[in-house]
């Protein structure tokens, strides 16, 4: 493995989904961009959403409606200054994509606008059942005829070049470095701004409804390089993933419950109600936990979502790759129920932004689901994500197109006299299991003190055996993704052990009550 000079940019965008290539385009008619995604700019979290993007599109709608609706949803713990700068956005972010040509459901010669979970009115924006596919589609077109953009395929992030690191004052971001997986090198690039837009890490779980490349590397990355981060305990669990043998990380939408379908135990009886008087229709958290209530309960390995009362025609209409997905499975959704289970779905937690995107660090924004922006609180409501995605892309690129260019000064190439290459790889996988199978049994769905306690003892061995492997060894991407969890899943057990009470997606046996005031818990690095 060998170092190579650096590459010069305007600007480093780390991520290639709604919010890394939205920022991008909004870059690009003044500045010289990167982007750097670590597998394909299809490999993202965006390109899977289903439901769609929420926005007030209609005359029966209201900003007030949507900012509450995201306020109740968010415990408490939402920023009401960012939850309304993102709503007040989020009709011109819709009527950006559609300048683009995304090809938006549509009704009678309007937007058909579809109600989720959490929501009080129909304001929910999609391209049938298959949102984010369609989006990310559009943009990767736009991104690819743009002349200001270089896209590099197959670079994974491993540090953030900061100016102390290299001996300069003040502190700001530099650039970074990436490991050039095609060629197995590691490439400095250089920047006076730097946006890492990597999306959460629902990996650091056994089940998840994200991508394999969900593994916090942003969130890692700007901590090490001295960010602050968030509300890393609020960790998404979608309530309904596909529970199939054959099948890993499939996402059963939430319309599918806006739209009339039922939750059942497998004898048919209907559930929800006697959890929550919204019965299908109440958030996430609440969804999820009475799901994972009624399994263990009954000792069920997942319980059924039934939207087959509907038409036919009118299932396959709204959901026509959920359809196709499961009768490829054998499951014919117009006839009978789909079986489903809870999987971490979003991480709503992250690094500490304000309304522009800025970190801690000068010369670094997050955006998208690797930023804590405030929006989210202690629940994320349903497709409020995209929404936030292209708000804060605009807002960052804004922010930085009114910055001028600081001179960067020169970068070293990355080291590699000291290291050789890796001898037992096994032990990457093994650690990478280990991680994944505590974390889905101590800080899942409910939490308690002692569940932690064990979970915070297996992240400091692995933290040591990992460090040791990083510093002997030539970096892959396995063993960087791995790095990048631990320390994720160290965030989620130090905020999950701060907070002594139960509040949105946190759950604790211990504290079952809410307290009277709401507060982040925000970690600073030592």
């Amino acid at each position: 493995m060998t170092p190579c000079a650096s590459l010069d940019f305007d600007v480093l965008i780390v991520g290639s989904g709604l919010a890394g290539l939205s920022a991008a385009l909004h870059l690009a008619p003044t500045h010289r961009v990167a982007v750097l995604t670590k597998r394909t700019m299809t490999d993202g979290s965006s390109g899977w959403a289903q439901g769609g993007i929420a926005a007030v599109l209609s005359e029966r709608d209201s900003f007030d409606a949507h900012v509450d609706d995201t306020l109740v949803a968010g415990a408490g713990l939402s920023d009401p200054a960012a939850t309304r700068f993102v709503v007040e956005n989020a009709p011109q972010s819709i009527a950006w994509l559609r300048s683009l040509g995304v090809p938006f459901s549509q009704e009678n010669g309007d937007l058909h606008l579809t109600r989720e979970g959490g929501h009080s009115a129909r304001r929910i924006a999609h391209v049938t059942d298959a949102t984010g596919a369609a989006v990310q589609h559009t943009l990767i077109e736009h991104v690819q005829r743009t002349p200001n953009i270089t896209v590099f395929e197959h670079h994974m992030l491993i540090d953030l070049i900061t100016a102390h690191k290299v001996g300069r004052s003040p502190q700001r971001c530099l650039g970074l470095y990436a490991l050039d997986e095609a060629r197995d090198e590691v490439v400095a690039f250089r920047a006076p701004h730097t946006i890492v837009a990597t999306g959460g890490a629902g990996k650091v779980y056994l089940y998840t409804t994200n991508p394999d490349t969900a593994t916090g590397d942003g969130i890692a990355a700007a901590w090490r390089a001295g960010c602050r981060v968030a509300n890393m305990e609020f960790i998404q669990f979608h309530p309904t993933c596909l529970y199939h043998p054959h099948v890993k990380n499939f996402l059963i939408s939430e319309a599918v419950r806006g739209e009339g379908g039922r939750l059942l135990l497998p004898d048919g009886t209907r559930f929800m109600p006697a959890h929550d008087e919204r019965a299908e229709l109440a958030p996430r958290d609440i969804v999820a936990r009475a799901i994972d209530f009624e399994m263990k309960k009954h000792g069920l390995d997942c319980v059924l979502l039934d939207i087959s009362h509907q038409p036919p025609a009118f299932v396959r209409e709204h959901f026509p790759n959920i359809h196709a997905r499961c009768l490829e499975l054998g499951i014919d959704i117009t006839r009978e129920p789909i079986p489903v289970v809870p999987a971490a779905h979003y991480t709503c937690g992250g690094v500490l932004t304000d309304l522009a995107g800025r970190t801690d660090l000068g010369g670094l924004h997050a955006i998208g689901e690797t930023a804590c922006t405030g929006l989210h609180g202690a629940n994320r409501l349903a497709s409020n994500s995209l929404v936030e995605c292209m708000v804060f892309a605009r807002s960052a690129a804004l922010d930085i197109r009114a910055t001028p260019l600081p001179a960067v000064p020169e970068v070293p190439p990355w080291d590699t006299s000291r290291v050789t290459d890796a001898d037992e790889a096994v032990v990457i996988s093994h650690n990478w299991d280990e991680l994944r199978r505590f974390m889905w049994d101590y800080v899942g769905i409910v939490r308690t003190n002692k569940r932690l306690e064990r979970a915070a003892h297996r992240i400091a061995l692995l933290q040591g055996e990992i460090q040791e492997f990083y510093g002997s060894f030539h970096v892959s991407r396995d063993l960087l993704e791995l790095r990048n969890l631990v320390t994720v899943a160290e965030l989620i057990v130090q905020s999950a052990t701060r907070r002594h009470e139960s509040r949105g997606l946190h759950f604790s046996r211990d504290y079952p009550a809410t307290l009277p005031v709401a507060t982040p818990t925000v970690l600073s690095p030592r």
